[in-house]
């Protein structure tokens, strides 16, 4: 799981794009999207003008944030194109020659129906019902606002499946004229579907579940309308066709260089459990569908026992395996032959000026929920293990913490639960997001700390003895020095369903904003799997208040979060909880004492937890509904301790 970081993100509005649809309607709602928007590149020819695929069919130019459609793919290609079935389906992606100024080249990917394709594939899997082509675009006038010119088809691969096609198309951006990877293009085609059941990703013959490389300016290929680098891995292979760079991919979605040092990074999309990001070299073997990320895939045992452990004999194989990665971890009821709603939508490291904090971090997420997370590129490197991954948080431009799903659910159809998320970047290096659900973009304009407000400089210190506590049941309390201890376990009482025993400090003011710093000990045996403490703050009465939930038991919703009493049964606000099966990890796990502070800000809702002295915090949460109240300690039905109690903040 991604842990919590108290950096974040402020996004700012740069772009909307107006409703379009699938050709022809889907039955996929998954489809539904305002406009699907996939990606964002600034052209390399000084204009400042921003490219934007649509994948049902318009590429849009975009300056100053106002965009304007610059070609229209699905109706050049119509009744032949085709977006309405398969999440990638449609116009996928676009990349501009680094010489686009003076050539005017740029270069298309969309699908075709089968069954009205004018062509045969180059490339094709045996009964092929879409076609993934890539063509060649010259511009008349490179600097005009809409395109005129002529066009060429480069390339054509035929599909056995609907999903897994060709992904991104791009050039390296950090090769320079003269040097070997200047003007190469690369393609990310995926298994078609179809590599669950079969090898294909692994038969150097097929370009199926492979990684590309071509020269779109040269003639030695096949079909004569591109170039084979002479210097690609497989050139000199018997059986090997000379296109492949890189081999093994299930879903090879995004994938982009490292400005700074020329490393590529690939964002892998998984089958069963895994999400990747690979570092990629010339002749890798990512492993599909022997391998998913560092597991084998089982591809002969039941539907729900896919991974396995590797062999002790694995190194023979030479697999390549990710440099970060994260789990499905799919509730306990899943039907594991259903998607389960887990995607990783890659990025790019942060090589800009405007964000220093950001210097360094390959930013990416998940496109589905809308996770924008990271990992230190440094951290990142090939046989040591995988990279921490980091969930970032993020603000709108007013400051206040936002989710993904809070900017892009306004107006979105289909699901606005799903983010459908992407990144682009601009020639400076400066990060943009995109979300499909409402065609939104938004840069990422500022970068600041979770819940790192003043709280105000009043302080209330190891408040002790009964005196300065009101328990709810005070027999099973008691005071030592400043430790309040809760000696017996508490019981269910009527009402709403909340901890059923806790005791709010009485001493001093209520308090709005407020920071709690404390000691906390669990007493119930480590045995105990679903052990707690809580630390009660917010509250106005005794059916309204806020609680963090410190456990050993991270797997189900009432652990090991923040919560909200309302009037009603304890709901969870904070932003750990994936969904289905996880949240933050554990808090406590053993029975020494732990030092725990919580940042309540009231004005904008801002919660952190922390625990143990980390910088980085364990929870957070976004609330207002309560913006003053006392502070207390307590748990459901466990026993344990609080000392060194000190409480800052602003008297309500």
């Amino acid at each position: 799981m991604p842990t919590q970081s108290r950096l974040g993100l402020v996004l700012s509005e740069y772009a909307s794009f107006p409703q379009t649809f699938p050709t022809p309607a889907p039955t996929d709602q998954r489809l539904m999207r305002t406009a699907r928007i996939n990606t964002l590149m600034e052209l390399p020819d000084g204009s400042g003008r921003r490219a934007v695929p649509d994948l049902n069919g318009k590429l849009y130019l975009v300056q100053d944030g106002v965009p304007h459609v610059y070609l229209d793919v699905a109706a050049t290609f119509a009744p032949q194109f085709f977006s309405g079935r398969g999440l990638g389906q449609g116009f996928g992606y676009v990349t501009f020659h680094p010489e686009f100024g003076s050539n005017g080249r740029f270069y298309t990917i969309h699908t075709e129906q089968a069954s009205l394709a004018t062509r045969t594939p180059d490339y094709a899997q045996a009964n092929a019902i879409f076609h993934g082509v890539i063509n060649e675009w010259t511009a008349t006038d490179p600097a005009a606002d809409t395109f005129t010119g002529s066009r060429r088809e480069v390339l054509r691969i035929g599909f056995a499946g609907q999903v897994h096609g060709v992904q991104e198309i791009n050039f390296n951006p950090t090769a320079k004229p003269g040097q070997s990877d200047y003007g190469l293009l690369y393609l990310a085609v995926g298994d078609g579907g179809t590599g669950v059941r079969n090898t294909e990703p692994q038969n150097l013959g097929m370009v199926h579940g492979k990684l590309l490389r071509i020269d779109p300016s040269g003639t030695n290929s096949a079909n004569g309308r591109y170039g084979i680098p002479a210097d690609n891995p497989f050139v000199d292979r018997a059986g090997a066709l000379g296109e492949i760079y890189a081999v093994g991919f299930r879903d090879p979605h995004r994938f982009s260089w490292d400005q700074a040092t020329g490393r590529m990074f690939l964002g892998h999309i998984g089958e069963h459990a895994i999400e990747a990001i690979y570092e990629v070299r010339a002749g890798d073997n990512f492993g599909w569908s022997e391998r998913e990320g560092a597991f084998v895939f089982d591809r002969t045992g039941s539907a729900c026992d896919k991974l396995l452990p590797l062999p002790a004999n694995d190194a023979e194989y030479g697999y390549t395996y990710p440099v970060a990665a994260y789990d499905h971890n799919p509730a306990p009821n899943w039907n594991c032959t259903s998607d389960v709603g887990v995607a990783v939508a890659g990025g790019f490291v942060y090589r800009g000026n405007e964000l220093p904090a950001l210097k360094g971090k390959y930013v990416f997420g998940d496109l589905v929920d809308g996770q924008v997370l990271y990992t230190e590129a440094h951290e990142m490197r090939r046989g040591h293990g995988l990279a921490t991954i980091h969930r970032l948080a993020l603000f709108n431009a007013a400051g206040n913490p936002v989710r993904m799903q809070d900017l892009s659910a306004l107006g979105a159809p289909g699901n606005p639960e799903r983010v459908d998320l992407r990144f682009g970047t601009d020639a400076e290096g400066e990060l943009y997001i995109l979300a499909k659900a409402n065609g939104k973009i938004w840069k990422v304009t500022g970068t600041r700390e979770f819940a790192s407000g003043d709280v105000g400089g009043t302080k209330l210190h190891k408040p002790s003895g009964p005196d300065s506590w009101a328990p709810v049941t005070p027999s099973k309390w008691q005071f030592d020095g400043d430790e309040v201890i809760l000696a017996e376990a508490g019981v269910s009482r009527p009402g709403p369903r909340r901890p059923f025993e806790y005791a709010v400090v009485t001493e001093g003011p209520e308090w709005s904003s407020v920071e709690i710093e404390a000691d906390v000990r669990l007493d119930t045996p480590v045995e105990v799997s679903n052990r707690d403490v809580i630390i009660v703050f917010g509250w106005r009465s005794d059916t309204e208040f806020y609680y963090a939930h410190l456990s050993t038991d991270n797997t189900i919703l009432p652990h090991n979060g923040i919560f909200k009493v309302n009037n009603a049964d304890r709901q969870r606000i904070d932003h750990q909880w994936n969904g289905r099966s996880r949240g933050a990890n554990p808090a406590i796990v053993d029975a020494d004492w732990h030092k725990v502070r919580v940042v309540h800000l009231p004005a904008t809702g801002e919660i952190a937890v922390y625990v143990d002295g980390r910088k980085d915090p364990l929870m957070t949460a976004k609330d207002t509904t309560f913006g003053s109240g006392r502070v207390g300690f307590g748990s459901f039905d466990n026993i344990g301790r609080l000392r060194h109690l000190t409480v800052t903040g602003t008297p309500a």
